[in-house]
């Protein structure tokens, strides 16, 4: 315990030294700024199109409060940290590629973009109000966030539903359709604003990622995989940024007999300490500005003497950007995500290569919707979500595995990998480059040279 707390305070102290945060984190103030201005962007000039290509010009989103539906969280304007008691907003196009009204059944405006559509002095029933909306408008397809394939479009209560169902007329009841391909359209597409920052973010993470795997926070010998772990969270907490998952950090060895390489996902290795000679890899996800990151790199930790990653390691890692390779070409739009990962699959098997795929989309949430390729734990078809179509202006985190036989560990190395990337509908864009060399611990070794 008290080797524990020293072990904390020293990767504490060591990081406060070291660390030198040379990019920009907004103020929580300038954050909602942006988040609310890229909102009212989305409504303007993504909506209409994606209302259009879905053919639902009616989109009712209903929640109550602390129940929060997927979609409306990303509605919601930036200093709204959940909806209040049932907040309905209707979003309604009166004829294809128009603009898109914007009205909230509630008792307050939700944000610059949806008004106050009743007034409870006027019609106390918050549900009379909502079916006088719609009457008045006459939609043809009324979408509901009910969804079979995907958990962010499920977000309808099934109480929420048989209320509105009992309340609409019944000459419009036929037209109630599932919002399913809509709300993961709207989740999944990236604006030109969004874009331009997301960069940025994809940075920051790099960076924190690799000052957590440096010596100026891990001292071999000292400091174990928790400790860098929570080293990471509380990194993330001073930033005053987010992070959507808890961190990982594991070690592979050189010893035969730990065939970590054949260890399941769903098993968490305990805590070592790190020592020389150790292969790192780490797990990491930030959120800001309501996007998210998710992150995998390797690092190694030089033994007395080295100067540079075993040229083994390195020709190892390599198999991983190659499957990133294959993987990244075989994007196609249109192409269901079952397609790309089998026509994936057969070029690894093509080239000898072992190892998996189990990519997926990121943006709004860590495990995002749109089209699935791949589970670690599936490598076969992806029934619902793997059938969805890889469009254009989305993004993915390239998540994916290698698998190679090492001779000079006599063992199996698995490489993981991890990077945010965009698909502009022709090609694969990683938004800040991704690992080619496994990082050295520590960087500089000028002195064993001395």
């Amino acid at each position: 315990m008290v080797k524990n707390i020293l072990s904390l305070l020293l990767v504490f102290s060591l990081s406060q030294i070291c660390f030198s945060q040379d990019f920009a984190v907004l103020t929580q103030r300038e954050q909602a700024e942006v988040i609310d201005g890229w909102l009212d962007d989305r409504i303007t000039n993504l909506l209409p199109q994606l209302m259009t290509e879905t053919g639902i010009d009616m989109w009712v989103v209903i929640s109550r409060e602390y129940n929060e539906d997927p979609v409306i969280r990303k509605l919601l304007p930036a200093t709204w940290m959940a909806a209040r008691r049932r907040t309905i907003l209707v979003m309604y196009q009166p004829e294809p590629n128009a603009a898109v009204e914007t009205y909230a059944v509630a008792r307050y405006d939700v944000g610059k973009a949806f008004k106050r559509a009743w007034n409870p002095d006027s019609q106390p029933d918050q549900w009379e109000a909502l079916m006088d909306l719609i009457k008045a408008k006459k939609p043809k397809r009324i979408g509901l966030n009910y969804a079979k394939d995907y958990g962010h479009a499920d977000g309808l209560t099934m109480n929420e539903y048989q209320i509105f169902h009992d309340y609409l007329p019944e000459n419009l009841k036929e037209n109630i359709v599932s919002a399913q391909t809509l709300a993961v359209r709207w989740l999944e597409t990236r604006t030109p604003s969004e874009m331009a920052t997301y960069r940025h973010i994809q940075e920051i993470a790099h960076q924190i990622i690799q000052e957590g795997l440096s010596e100026k926070v891990i001292t071999p010998g000292v400091t174990t995989t928790d400790d860098v772990v929570w080293w990471y969270r509380e990194k993330i907490k001073s930033l005053k940024l987010d992070t959507w998952f808890h961190p990982s950090v594991d070690i592979q060895r050189a010893d035969p007999n730990s065939q970590e390489a054949n260890r399941s996902f769903a098993v968490k290795p305990a805590s070592q300490v790190i020592m020389p000679g150790d292969l790192l890899h780490v797990d990491f996800g930030i959120t800001y500005l309501r996007l998210n990151t998710d992150t995998q790199e390797m690092a190694y930790v030089l033994k007395f003497g080295e100067t540079e990653v075993p040229a083994f390691l390195q020709k190892a890692f390599e198999a991983g950007n190659r499957v990133q390779d294959i993987l990244t070409q075989n994007f196609v739009a249109g192409k269901t995500g079952n397609e790309i990962l089998r026509a994936s699959r057969s070029m690894m098997d093509s080239e000898g290569i072992k190892g998996s795929i189990y990519t997926h989309p990121l943006g709004y949430y860590g495990h995002s919707a749109g089209p699935t390729i791949g589970m670690w734990d599936n490598q076969g078809d992806t029934p619902g979500a793997g059938d969805f179509p890889l469009y254009a202006n989305t993004g993915y985190a390239i998540e994916l595995n290698a698998v190679v036989f090492v001779e000079e560990w006599n063992k199996e190395v698995r490489i993981m990998l991890e990077e945010g990337a965009f698909f502009d509908g022709e090609k694969v864009m990683y938004y800040n480059g991704r690992q080619k060399k496994i990082l050295a611990i520590p960087r500089q070794t000028n002195y064993l040279n001395q």
